[in-house]
């Protein structure tokens, strides 16, 4: 019976998807355990380390489709580990061939090499998602970059912006992850194969040639030193991971407070029924702001976790390798349903401009009173200009007066702002500075 979020058929496509599930599941994982297993053999009979006639027979015997995960089960649960049982099943199929399996290998080689295979697999999603993401955040950036809104600091109105200057900033974040997978890659898609203790003695003087060879044959840099004691590769590819929902969190929050009532400027798309409420019909939750916030908490708690695994002892693990095998598929499940979510809110996001110009004028002019006061600044100095419009903006709010109103009160300031000036100065919409020329310069570089 499914008894997480991650397998649940209720919740499962909430916090995970269907693709990223299917690169961790026991049937995957077994199949690439075997594609090493075989990959070796064929390394190894084209050297000449086993008979070319058993390696053939091992490629073309071998396979997934006939474990019986069962007899696996029991063996795994006695052994601790699922390789042995592994290997048992694949001597059955390949006959007298067999004997030739998992020659001069370790357990933990065919484990960590199947792993790696499967973040590749994974990190293509990512990748993909990634780029759907900067196309998305692309165009809302050039659709919305002289659209004008209020900036908002500690959750109160500060300086104008425009949403297309928000969008670009969560696009930049997502133009950085996309670098950093990239750069990952070298690190992490290096495959595993030291023997017992990391020295590949039971090969001889053959054990170099033997890991270069079963490398190239399954497409992955050759490891400079053994790295089975040495986590750090997969443990950089959880913090990637941590870093990609992060900002997608970053980027639901954002979302989840323009939703607010009270506020009312951008929604996640509408669906009928989406986000309602078994007791109030007019609500309209943010449903994939929370399941990406709630998905970037879970990858953010394994990302430590990662960390702990770090802790090898000596040549060979005493247990913090095991905590890979919670952290790294449920990291890679969460990350790719906070994506999906993401992809979805974002393709279909719902952006009210007037909403944004009507809260602007909210303040009535109070929140350009920087505009103001740098315009006055120019004949009083920036001092005796603050303490002006300062006043002009305590009077205001006390007035429930336009700003506009108390600074025509003030003969320091129409002295040298005449009327026009100073309507000019209160409209939001002519102090955005460089947000555009920020988008352009963005959207200028690939």
């Amino acid at each position: 019976m499914p008894s997480t979020v991650y397998d649940s058929t209720i919740f499962r496509d909430a916090f995970g998807t269907p693709a990223m599930r299917a690169v961790f599941a026991d049937e995957a994982y077994v199949a690439q355990c075997i594609r090493v297993e075989v990959a070796l053999a064929v390394a190894q009979g084209r050297l000449g380390v086993i008979p070319r006639e058993a390696a053939a027979a091992i490629a073309a015997k071998a396979t997934a489709r006939g474990i019986d995960y069962a007899t696996l089960k029991a063996e795994t649960d006695n052994v601790g580990y699922p390789i042995v049982g592994i290997v048992h099943q694949l001597q059955k199929q390949c006959g007298e061939a067999g004997r030739y399996l998992h020659w001069g290998a370790t357990t933990q080689d065919i484990m960590d090499t199947a792993t790696v295979l499967q973040v590749r697999e994974a990190l293509a999603i990512v990748a993909a998602d990634l780029a759907a993401l900067d196309k998305t955040l692309a165009g809302l950036s050039a659709r919305h970059r002289t659209t004008v809104m209020a900036g908002r600091t500690h959750l109160q109105q500060a300086l104008p912006t425009t949403f297309g200057q928000k969008t670009a900033v969560w696009l930049s974040m997502i133009r950085r992850h996309r670098a950093r997978l990239r750069e990952l890659e070298p690190r992490v898609l290096v495959g595993q194969f030291a023997g017992a203790a990391g020295t590949l003695a039971s090969l001889g003087d053959r054990g170099l040639a033997v890991s270069d060879a079963l490398m190239d044959e399954l497409k992955l840099t050759r490891p400079d030193m053994p790295w089975h004691v040495a986590r750090d590769g997969l443990a950089e590819t959880v913090a990637l991971l941590a870093l990609v929902t992060a900002s997608l969190a970053k980027v639901a929050t954002d979302v989840m407070l323009l939703m607010q009532t009270e506020v009312g400027e951008a929604f996640e798309p509408f669906a009928t029924g989406r986000g309602s409420s078994s007791t109030m019909p007019q609500k309209r939750n943010p449903i994939s702001c929370e399941l990406i916030i709630a998905g970037a908490k879970a990858v953010r708690q394994h990302a430590g976790l990662m960390l702990d695994a770090m802790l090898a002892d000596h040549e060979r693990a005493t247990g913090p390798w095991h905590l890979e095998w919670i952290a790294v598929p449920e990291s890679f499940i969460a990350a790719a349903g906070a994506l999906e979510q993401a992809r979805f809110m974002l393709d279909g996001l719902i952006v009210d401009a007037e909403r944004m110009r009507r809260n602007l004028d909210i303040t009535g002019g109070l929140i350009v009173a920087e505009a103001v006061m740098m315009a006055l600044a120019v004949h009083t100095g920036r001092g005796a200009a603050h303490d002006l419009v300062y006043g002009a903006c305590r009077a205001a709010m006390e007035n429930r007066t336009p700003l506009l109103a108390e600074l025509e009160k003030l003969a320091e300031v129409t002295r040298h702002l005449d009327r026009p000036a100073l309507v000019r100065l209160v409209d939001p919409a002519n102090y955005i500075g460089t947000a555009p020329a920020m988008v352009d310069r963005l959207l200028g570089k690939s």
